[in-house]
């Protein structure tokens, strides 16, 4: 009996941690079954390199097996050599993708992958400027956003999933209007009251020379939401970059039985 889980992907697996035994009956059922880590399907993915034998799990209980970064994206639990039942009541795998481009890891920019939307629209700033890989700072070279004269203006990225915020790097204007950014803050977090502008502060900017590009470190903030606002004044807000660095909170991957 097989049990073959898809990961989408490629990723170097981490422990296993853990897999849950049946406590209600039959728990040596589990006994000698193998875990098996790779990118062939053949044998339905049991002919890839095997990560551990699962001796016994005690009844109820989880036990974890170290993979040692084996790549992957098919992870087989397959008992071998005998007619059996196979339950399993929970599989969890942790990882990190591999390949080119690197995996993902605290110094990746995950602004790129995300949407973005501003408080207003000026002379054709579309949002989408300050995720688009490019630092330049002159207003014509088409890489800086902008809105109108707003009261508290307010540009926001979400990143689509809740991520552990490291940094967030600002690249400030550089042709006029340096100073138009001071006491701007960065804030992070989940939701959506005062379109983002409520979640927690990582940081005010109290000021970045024109062209420019400064570093707020934000210790690990958790959230979806990336808003930069500039409260208390009318002014127009112009970033040229915005760059985050972070990791996904949701660094598992559970398969629960049914």
């Amino acid at each position: 009996m097989v049990e073959n889980w898809t990961l989408l992907k490629t990723y170097k697996i981490k422990p296993l941690s853990p897999a849950t035994n049946r406590k209600d009956c039959c728990r040596e059922r589990l006994n000698g079954a193998e875990i098996r880590i790779g990118n062939s399907l053949n044998d339905h993915g049991n002919s890839n390199p095997r990560c551990a034998v699962i001796s016994s799990i005690t009844a109820g209980s989880s036990d974890t097996f170290t993979c040692n970064g084996m790549e992957g994206r098919y992870v087989n639990i397959v008992i071998p050599g005998r007619a059996e039942y196979l339950t399993l009541c929970e599989v969890e795998v942790t990882g990190q993708p591999s390949g080119n481009p690197a995996p993902a890891g605290p110094d990746l920019n995950i602004a790129k992958g995300g949407n973005v939307v501003q408080s207003s629209l000026g002379w054709n700033g579309v949002p989408e400027r300050a995720i688009d890989g490019n630092r330049a700072s002159i207003y014509g070279q088409d890489s800086c956003t902008h809105t109108q004269n707003d009261v508290k203006p307010w540009w926001r990225l979400d990143l689509l999933k809740t991520f552990k915020i490291n940094t967030v790097t600002i690249t400030n204007r550089k042709d006029c209007c340096h100073d138009r950014i001071n006491g701007a803050e960065i804030r992070i977090g989940n939701s959506l009251n005062d379109n983002g502008n409520d979640n927690p502060r990582c940081a005010v900017i109290s000021s970045i020379a024109a062209g420019s590009s400064n570093t707020f470190t934000c210790n690990g903030m958790e959230g979806r939401y990336v808003n930069i606002v500039i409260p208390g004044r009318q002014e127009y807000l112009t970033l040229c970059e915005v760059e985050v660095t972070g990791l996904n909170t949701d660094d598992s991957i559970e398969y629960v039985c049914g």
